[in-house]
């Protein structure tokens, strides 16, 4: 712009259009400190601002959010008698309601003597993004000429509102209208559909997408694909992307500019996040290697799913090079990339790398702080925890329900009762925020690892929350932790009662029965179980060597390396019980000699990880593994002990917590 501004002052003599094409030009620009500077001036030197020039200084008063310069303006045509056609009301209307003044807009839009379907529009989506739901149906309902775009944006709006039902009823209202769907409805509709999870309405959508020849259109596709994917038909999804081809590639600095091209990507990066909403992890890695080794330009979004998906599996060295990726291709890690990362670290047991990411970040926001004191609770570093938290408040930052969330967790995972009751207090009290189902067993866990069983049976009545399953399985381990057998048998009938279906209830109660001998009440469990279907969930390990996820379950004989394996772990066990360790088959659900016991035990899934994890990687580096499951009391001995014969660090993810095993101790300090 400077080389059209010196132009500009080299003629002696302008006038309206030379002023205007000025305006424009740095409307454009976004110097809106100009825009307004030239209007006075052109003002000022006897040039008269036409309808266009006028045009343009709305456009940037709305992009500035300058109230008091649109009305100025406004005023300005008031006193001028300029005539205002729709185009210059719609303009003055835009300003008015991106800067929330609807006194304003609402009396010119009465006095506006000519409307088009934009004034409609417009008003109708200002109302929908303040949430005024009510007035926006009640002026759609008094448009005399509703477009496709009327109906995408009341379709939109509810949707983004969060009134998915009423959106579908406008869609089926539509319908009944007569209006054709345009490539935009489709997407929007595909969406409604996914949000929603009615796959039968995404099938008809699919149908219509066909028969009016919408299929090609890239964004249609990758809609239709996000709606498949969330509505967990994954196979669907696969046969869509199959007509995306992975040809759109970066070239040097070029950017991403074709539309299809834009399309192909967010149909790549739908697929991607598919693979993950459903479970489907590596299948999600795997297609997420695909566009980089194709250099297709990954988005964002596509990259935070693939970081939650590291989180998820615990797979910190690919976690590392998609954190290494995202910076190569040029993105910085702002607060939501980077909350997103501290996640992941936290998760695959990197804390050191979590705090490098919190510490990098200017002026980090109530998610990157609560991301990392819930990293700090989840590592069992309650007393780090609340010490980011004090800090949090010191700094005038107002945690929100799930900062407390983590903050609760760090002190039931530490023992710290009182810090934890201070900080349940301060939440309600001081907040104003009702606890939520994490909250309360996260209070219930705390009064119960601290031994405060009727406390905790109190707490659970006195607030309401004798239908929660979550409170009555973290009761009953405290009964089972502090070995009160008779407490623990009425909070079992109590579960049972809540969850006859919950396969951990009875796992729960069976380890209770096999830890005191009560054979007779174990095989009464089974029974029970048998009886009602309930089937239990398997406990799974995994590790990650290389780029090579390995899963292991109880008695594993289909890896590779099994024979490996059991020919390392058996002699292995024997050189532990030499300093101490004992396996512990009372774990085993069913009364069976000690020595079948043993060997029941000894075969768990997490044991198979650590050996393989001890057979395939340097005595230099820390073995980690997830577990699916809670780790039971034996193989938590039997980690420990490895750690200390072999000096070896290793760190498991368990479904509560990690357990960092060094020198023949654990982080948790057998507090679990």
């Amino acid at each position: 712009m400077g080389h059209a501004q010196k132009l500009f002052d080299e003629i002696p003599l302008k006038n309206t259009h030379i002023w205007t094409i000025l305006i424009s030009g740095f409307v454009r620009a976004g110097s809106s400190e100009m825009v307004f500077n030239l209007f006075r001036e052109m003002q000022a030197k006897g040039a008269c601002p036409n309808q266009y020039t006028l045009s343009s200084v709305f456009k940037c008063c709305s992009f500035d959010n300058n109230l008091q310069f649109g009305k100025g303006v406004h005023a300005w045509m008031l006193r001028h008698g300029v005539d205002v056609d729709v185009v210059l009301g719609n303009s003055a209307l835009d300003v008015y309601l991106k800067c929330n003044a609807f006194q304003y807009a609402e009396r010119l839009f009465e006095l506006m003597d000519e409307r088009d379907v934009v004034s409609w529009n417009i008003m109708i989506g200002a109302y929908l993004r303040v949430g005024d739901v009510e007035k926006s149906l009640d002026m759609f309902r008094n448009f005399p000429c509703k477009d496709v775009v009327s109906w995408n944006t009341i379709v939109d709006g509810l949707m983004q509102c969060g009134y998915e039902r009423r959106a579908l009823e406008q869609l089926h209202c539509m319908v009944g209208y007569g209006t054709e769907f345009s490539d935009v409805t489709f997407s929007i509709a595909l969406i409604l559909a996914s949000s929603l999870s009615l796959v039968e309405l995404g099938r008809q959508l699919h149908g219509m997408v066909l028969k009016r020849g919408f299929h090609t259109d890239g964004f249609t596709k990758s809609s239709l694909i996000e709606m498949y994917c969330k509505c967990g038909r994954i196979d669907k999804a696969s046969i869509i992307l199959r007509d995306v081809p992975l040809d759109f590639r970066r070239k040097g600095n070029v950017g991403v500019t074709s539309k299809e091209t834009k399309a192909g990507i967010v149909s790549w990066g739908s697929m991607v996040s598919g693979y993950v909403w459903n479970g489907k992890y590596e299948d999600g890695l795997k297609a997420f290697r695909s566009m980089v080794r194709e250099l297709v330009v990954v988005d964002i979004r596509t990259v935070t799913t693939v970081i939650s998906a590291c989180a998820n599996v615990g797979i910190l060295d690919f976690g590392r090079h998609i954190h290494a990726y995202f910076q190569k291709i040029g993105h910085r890690v702002d607060a939501y990339v980077g909350s997103s990362l501290i996640d992941m670290y936290s998760k695959c047991g990197s804390l050191d790398d979590a705090w490098m990411i919190f510490r990098q970040i200017n002026e980090p926001n109530i998610i990157l702080w609560t991301s990392m004191i819930s990293g700090c609770s989840l590592q069992g570093q309650g007393r780090q925890a609340i010490s980011l938290f004090e800090e949090l408040l010191n700094q005038g930052i107002r945690p929100n329900e799930v900062t407390f969330v983590g903050v609760l967790n760090a002190c039931s995972h530490a023992g710290l009762l009182d810090e934890g009751c201070r900080y349940y207090r301060m939440m309600k009290d001081a907040y104003c925020i009702h606890p939520g189902v994490e909250h309360c067993t996260s209070m219930v866990d705390l009064y119960g690892r601290a031994g405060c069983l009727t406390e905790t049976k109190n707490f659970i009545f006195e607030n309401g929350l004798s239908h929660l399953t979550s409170v009555w399985k973290s009761f009953l381990s405290s009964c089972r932790l502090h070995k009160n057998v008779k407490m623990g048998k009425w909070v079992s009938d109590m579960l049972l009662r809540v969850a006859p279906s919950d396969p951990g209830a009875y796992v729960l109660l069976s380890n209770m029965c096999a830890s005191n001998h009560s054979w007779d009440e174990a095989a009464r469990v089974r029974s029970l179980m048998h009886q009602r279907g309930v089937k239990k969930q398997p406990g799974q390990s995994w590790i990650q060597l290389k780029d090579q996820i390995h899963t292991f379950v109880m008695g594993d004989r289909s890896h590779h390396q099994h024979k490996e394996i059991y020919s390392y772990l058996d002699p292995l066990i024997g050189r532990l019980k030499e300093i101490g360790y004992s396996p512990d088959a009372k774990l085993v659900m069913q009364d069976v000699e000690e020595e079948q016991g043993e060997v029941l035990v000894s075969h768990h899934s997490e044991k198979l990880a650590v050996v393989f994890g001890i057979i395939n990687t340097a005595n230099r580096l820390p073995i980690r593994i997830i577990k699916n499951l809670r780790i039971c009391t034996d193989c938590h001995n039997f980690i420990k002990c490895v750690s200390q014969l072999l000096d070896r660090e290793i760190i498991v993810r368990d479904i509560h917590r990690f357990h960092h095993f060094k020198h023949g101790s654990c982080s948790c300090e057998d507090y679990w």
